[in-house]
């Protein structure tokens, strides 16, 4: 199997880009992996390894970047290059924690979009108390959707979830402000109408309240809404982990109780890791394409790495185009 990595992508590139790669290879005997990017740079963190490769370019995609004009002019950007091993066929997947937006657009213009998917959704894996984590679809590709598009969310998520995740009649949610079947605006109203009628698992409507309770193992929503919900969970995460060290280093007596709680708050804090989920798959696409998170270190992007691994072999991509040709009419009517 042959993974494309945008080495110079993110805020810890190139160095945990690298090391996360490494440390990939060595957990994995049946990948081999193309770093894209500067040579110089990245061979001061890479020992020679006979499954690791370098693609020399010196052009990058920056944060600051307008995304879809950065793509059309910037050829050789690395994130460019390595989407493009994947649609010429050098590659099975690619991987970035570079500017999203970016990597959307090199998604669809490089990669493809599959027939019959409207619009490609972003979905991560996010973590739940129990630690079973549930995928949400979409977070930001598409600020508006259609409720059409909301019913391919569903299909599509039901399938990574169940060939990747192993979880059998996945429980998919449509994200609403009530569980009633009534509640929301026209987008979610008729949204739950097709969900409803769907060959799937749905469960009706969910609150972003009860999402880390595992009310649902899928989640869809428009991707405007969906971005702000995982914006507020990843900040209220990261100020309730400030608020605990601050009281827990507030006096003798407390930091003796730290002492003493260490090992579970480290459990805790790992459950809650969203690195340990792998990254953000930009799903309908014509092959795998993941978004790691921007301040990756080298165990996300190992994670990022084993989530590609995992939706190749499990053929997801595939899986999608077959059931997409046969669960959804307007694909026949396209064809």
């Amino acid at each position: 199997m042959k993974l494309a990595i945008d080495a110079m992508g993110g805020d810890h590139a190139p160095k945990e880009i690298v090391l996360g790669a490494l440390k990939a290879v060595n957990a994995f005997h049946d990948i081999h992996i193309t770093l894209v990017g500067d040579e110089q740079k990245i061979r001061e963190y890479l020992n020679d390894h006979e499954r690791i490769e370098v693609h020399h370019t010196d052009e990058v995609i920056l944060g600051t970047d307008e995304p879809v004009r950065a793509v059309r002019r910037k050829k050789n950007a690395s994130m460019v290059v390595a989407a493009k091993l994947v649609a010429d066929g050098h590659a099975d997947a690619c991987i970035s924690a570079g500017n999203t937006g970016a990597l959307m657009a090199a998604g669809l213009f490089v990669v493809g979009r599959i027939k019959g998917i409207e619009r490609p959704a972003l979905a991560p894996t996010l973590p739940t108390i129990g630690g079973e984590g549930f995928i949400m679809l979409d977070v930001g590709a598409n600020a508006d959707a259609k409720p059409e598009h909301l019913l391919q969310y569903a299909i599509m998520g039901s399938i990574y979830s169940e060939k990747v995740r192993g979880i059998s009649k996945p429980r998919v949610g449509l994200l609403n402000i009530g569980t009633e079947e009534k509640k929301g605006n026209e987008l979610t109203k008729q949204s739950f109408e097709l969900l409803h009628n769907a060959d799937i698992h749905f469960i009706g409507n969910v609150e972003a309240r009860d999402l880390l309770e595992g009310a649902a193992d899928v989640v869809v929503t428009d991707g405007f809404t969906g971005n702000m919900v995982l914006k507020t969970i990843e900040g209220t995460a990261l100020s309730l982990f400030k608020m605990l060290k601050s009281a827990l280093t507030a006096s003798i007596k407390s930091k003796l109780a730290a002492a003493v709680l260490k090992p579970d708050l480290v459990k805790l804090k790992s459950k809650m890791d969203y690195s340990e989920y792998g990254g953000a798959g930009l799903f309908g696409l014509k092959a795998p394409v993941i978004k790691a998170h921007g301040s990756s270190d080298a165990n996300a992007v190992f994670h990022a790495i084993r989530q590609a691994r995992e939706m190749v072999n499990k053929n997801v991509t595939g899986t999608i185009i077959e059931t997409i040709e046969f669960k959804l009419p307007q694909f026949q009517d396209e064809r």
